[in-house]
C-alpha cells in the first residue's frame, strides 16, 4: 500500500487547520486591540471551541460568533428557568430572574434576526440586533445589583454573553470593511 496518498491528505489538513487558527489568532487580536471588552484568550478560545471554526474563512468567523451567542443566550435561558424552579426565592429576587427570563427570550429573537442580517450583508441591522443582546445582559445583571448585597446567580453568564456579542460585533465589522487584520 502506498503511504502517498495518506500523507497529502495529512499534509493538506494540517495546513488548512493551520490557516484557520492564524485567522482566528489575527482576528482576536485586532478584536481584542480594538475593544477593550474583549479579552484575546476569550475570543480565540470561544472561536476555536466552534468545530467549524477550524475551515472557515473570516466571513464565516461572523457566522460562528452570531452562532456561538445563540447557543450562549439560549443555554442561559434554560439556565434561569432551572433556578426559578429549583429553589424559593424572594420576591425581589424572583422578580429579577424573571426579568432576565424575558430579556433572554427576546435575546433568542434578536440573535436569530442578526444571523438574518448578517447573512443578508445587513451589518448595520445585526449590530442593532446584536447590540440589544448586550443591553439584555447588562440589564439583567444590574436588576441584580440595585439591591445592596444582593448577588447575581447570572454574573459570568450575562458576561459571556456580552463578551460573545462584542466578539461578534468586532468580526462583523472586520469583515464589513475588509480592514483591522494585520
Amino acid at each position: 500500500m502506498n503511504p502517498l496518498p495518506f500523507l497529502i491528505i495529512l499534509f493538506i489538513t494540517t495546513i488548512q487547520s493551520t490557516s484557520a487558527q492564524t485567522l482566528i489568532n489575527t482576528t482576536c487580536k485586532t478584536a481584542s486591540n480594538d475593544d477593550p471588552n474583549i479579552p484575546y484568550a476569550f475570543c480565540t478560545t470561544s472561536l476555536l471551541a466552534a468545530p467549524a471554526s477550524r475551515c472557515a474563512a473570516l466571513q464565516g468567523l461572523g457566522s460562528i460568533s452570531i452562532r456561538l451567542i445563540r447557543y450562549n443566550v439560549t443555554d442561559t435561558r434554560c439556565f434561569i428557568k432551572q433556578l426559578i424552579k429549583g429553589k424559593k426565592w424572594d420576591p425581589y429576587q424572583r422578580q429579577c430572574l424573571d426579568d432576565c427570563f424575558q430579556l433572554f427570550t427576546d435575546a433568542i429573537d434578536s440573535v436569530k434576526q442578526a444571523m438574518r442580517y448578517y447573512n443578508a450583508k445587513k451589518f448595520d441591522d445585526a449590530n442593532v440586533q446584536i447590540s440589544s443582546i448586550m443591553d439584555a445582559a447588562n440589564t439583567c445583571e444590574d436588576g441584580f445589583k440595585e439591591r445592596k448585597g444582593l448577588v447575581s446567580p447570572l454574573t459570568k453568564r450575562n458576561v459571556d454573553v456580552f463578551q460573545l456579542s462584542a466578539v461578534a460585533l468586532s468580526v462583523m465589522k472586520i469583515v464589513q470593511t475588509g480592514s483591522g487584520l494585520i
